[in-house]
């Protein structure tokens, strides 16, 4: 149980949310990519400043409450099924006032800008987890250095 309560303490739920969001981010922007030369597709996103809100609010609640649990907020796009896993449902892009002569709302040049950004959001992300999983093993191990 003691480890228990420290691997679901601190920043690591957090992380392992984070991570999960940015991972099927990943999916669904690498679907836009992939179909950009499909005619009438529309490309689907996930609202990160939605998710972000979502993770915040769950934070400072369990700040509040001293639970062990990061509930997060469901919305239209994530939620937390029973097992504490996220899932996501992609929602179209809203329009930018351009639709290109074959149907498609989307550029390839947001599209790889978004799948940049989200790249180094998961390198930062797995940097972190792996720092903190790091000092646990230090602790357990008994060793200072």
């Amino acid at each position: 149980m003691f480890l228990a309560d420290v691997v679901n303490s601190g920043t690591i739920p957090a992380l392992e949310k984070m991570l999960s969001f940015v991972e099927q981010r990943q999916r669904v922007l690498v679907e836009n990519i992939a179909n950009i030369d499909t005619p009438n597709y529309k490309a689907r996103q996930l609202d990160t400043a939605k998710f972000q809100k979502s993770l915040r609010e769950a934070i400072g609640q369990r700040k509040k409450t001293g639970s062990r649990l990061l509930e997060i907020k469901g919305t239209r796009q994530f939620r937390q099924d029973a097992a504490g896993c996220l899932r996501v449902t992609a929602e179209e892009v809203p329009p930018e006032n351009i639709l290109f002569h074959d149907g498609t709302n989307q550029r390839v040049e947001r599209q790889m800008a978004l799948l940049a950004e989200n790249g180094m959001m998961h390198q930062i992300i797995t940097q972190l987890l792996h720092d903190r999983f790091k000092g646990l093993n230090k602790a357990i191990s008994g060793r200072i250095t």
